[in-house]
């Protein structure tokens, strides 16, 4: 299975090339060749998109795609997923703060368990490094509202870094929050539609240089409207988003051109 990894990156000069050195050296590393890093360059004013096209130039397996659109973390890694190419991909994040070796632990799932993986640095055997104390405690508040929303036993649910099979990226389109809503909204929408998903301990580090991107105070409403766009369909019309000819639920699937249609009277 071909493995996608798509990074949104804004001014990222100071990361960027670390974390692209340390993500191909272990998955080399672990075996697993058969992949593709995509970088987002998302109108970066930085060396961020010279950086990435000099790794391309020695690894062919690394590509920069420039997002000349409006900009945004949801509109670059919306960007991103038109542009993957392998049979799942991950969302990984460009400040080196996601640890390479769960990608092969995610790797894993996608290819033999489950149409998601997700990770917890909340669970037994995850952990957190230098993570803002502030940032921490409104993390856990909003965790816990989307526990009791979704009942889906989750505890990590707003962090980017997730895996999914590319049926699950298609038929979960179209992904409409511009900027850091995406990360709720990608995997509620998954778990609404009835994807299956296992979720597994993993480690966040905080970023060496720079500052997160991230700004609770302009992100409250966008999250609190995604978050309520996608409840709604889990409490009125999550039925509708199955198919349910044989009696049991099933993922939806857009139809395919194959598909037959036959005339409703």
């Amino acid at each position: 299975m071909k493995l996608s990894i798509v990074i949104p990156a804004r001014n990222e000069e100071g990361n960027i090339g670390k974390t692209l050195s340390l993500l191909r050296e272990h998955l080399d590393k672990n075996g697993l060749s058969n992949f593709e890093i995509v970088v987002v360059d998302d109108g970066s004013k930085d060396r961020t998109g010279e950086i990435v096209r000099d790794f391309s130039l020695q690894d062919s397996r690394i590509r920069c795609v420039r997002n000349t659109g409006r900009h945004g973390f949801g509109r670059a890694v919306a960007f991103g997923l038109s542009h993957f190419t392998g049979e799942a991909v991950i969302i990984y994040m460009a400040d080196a703060s996601d640890d390479p070796a769960d990608v092969i632990k995610y790797y894993g799932i996608l290819r033999d368990e489950a149409d998601c993986a997700f990770g917890s640095r909340f669970m037994k055997g995850g952990g957190t490094i230098d993570y803002p104390r502030f940032k921490l405690v409104i993390n856990r508040i909003v965790n816990l509202v989307i526990r009791l929303m979704f009942r889906h036993g989750y505890n990590d649910t707003t962090n980017a870094f997730k895996g999914y099979r590319r049926e699950v990226i298609e038929n979960s389109r179209p992904y409409v929050s511009p900027h850091f809503n995406l990360t709720i909204e990608m995997p509620l929408k998954a778990f609404v539609r009835g994807y299956s998903y296992k979720i597994i301990p993993i480690t966040w580090r905080n970023r060496d240089v720079g500052e997160s991107a991230l700004k609770l105070k302009e992100q409250g409403s966008r999250y609190l409207y995604t978050l309520l766009t996608v409840w709604f369909e889990y409490l009125l019309v999550r039925r509708d988003t199955y198919r349910t000819d044989d009696g049991v639920f099933h993922p939806w699937q857009a139809p395919s051109a194959s598909d037959e249609f036959p005339l409703q009277k």
